[in-house]
């Protein structure tokens, strides 16, 4: 009978290297997973701070407040027609558009920060802004046309920061346009503030200093530079959260000297009803619907 020498617990071959890989990998994984930097946690830290939905204001009176909490969108116009050669199509809305290791690492996103235009039309952390006052008006005043205001963030994660835009220079203007940039930052100044215009040139005097109802087409200025804010929808930018638009701040004027489609904002609040997030998803009434189907016939 045969004497057995040899048994699964001899080592052979390059053990000891084996050994010291697994252990090389262990601590990796280690060193991952207490930075944040492991794909579970970056996918949890997504949904649970930029992707999280969010609670728009909802307007009782049908005006812009100061302390309310929307989303601007930028409207499709789709009907093609002599005055709209160039049909629009799909709905984009302004978003902040952090670093990547911004979102895994940081607790906060801290300035500067990007943005861009999502196709993501349901309110979230990255797409709401709070209406802030920069004049002393109180928390709960209307806001009116021509006046002062500052877009900001939310708090915790999203870091209380303020939409800003400069003229453009050689060493600071938009990635793709070459136009001026729009971005976000943590200090306040004249560069953070803008203004909302009437969309109709001709009743624009007529309605300085009036409410502002909210959703409904309007032009946001720049209150620096006097430029309005618009989506380019023929950039294209690569996020984190797929192709996105670039946000600039330009004034876009057909042949009539009317801004055009990328200057066109809707100043979005939420619905009161239960099954739906906005008041722009909410179904038109019968009335409106039969007027859109006798100017199309």
């Amino acid at each position: 009978m045969s004497v057995r020498t040899f048994n699964p617990n001899v080592r052979v071959g390059n053990w000891n290297e084996d050994v010291s890989l697994d252990e090389d990998l262990l601590k990796d994984f280690l060193e991952k997973r207490e930075k944040g930097e492991l794909l579970i946690q970056k996918s949890s830290n997504l949904k649970k701070n930029v992707l999280k939905k969010a609670e728009l204001s909802i307007c009782k009176d049908g005006l812009l407040h100061f302390g309310d909490t929307v989303m601007l969108l930028n409207p499709e116009n789709s009907e093609q027609s002599l005055s709209n050669p160039s049909p629009v199509y799909s709905n984009y809305t302004l978003s902040v558009n952090p670093e990547e290791s911004a979102i895994h690492v940081k607790s906060q996103l801290t300035a500067p920060c990007g943005v861009s235009a999502s196709s993501n039309v349901k309110p979230c952390g990255r797409n709401a802004f709070i209406i802030t006052s920069v004049d002393g008006s109180e928390p709960g005043e209307p806001l009116c046309y021509g006046q002062n205001f500052v877009l900001r963030t939310a708090e915790d994660f999203m870091g209380h920061l303020h939409l800003t835009s400069d003229r453009k220079s050689f060493l600071k203007s938009s990635k793709k346009s070459h136009l001026q940039e729009v971005s976000l930052t943590d200090q306040l100044s004249f560069e953070t503030c803008w203004q909302i215009v009437y969309l109709d040139p001709q009743l624009r005097l007529e309605f300085e200093g009036l409410p502002v109802p909210a959703n409904t087409k309007v032009l946001i200025v720049h209150s620096k530079t006097n430029q309005c804010l618009a989506v380019l929808r023929k950039y294209i930018l690569w996020t984190l959260f797929g192709k996105e638009c670039e946000i600039t701040a330009h004034t876009y004027l057909n042949g009539h000297r009317v801004e055009e489609n990328e200057n066109h904002w809707i100043i979005v609040t939420g619905n009161p009803s239960d099954d739906i997030n906005t008041m722009f998803d909410r179904p038109k009434p019968p009335s409106e619907e039969m007027d859109e189907i006798r100017r199309v016939c």
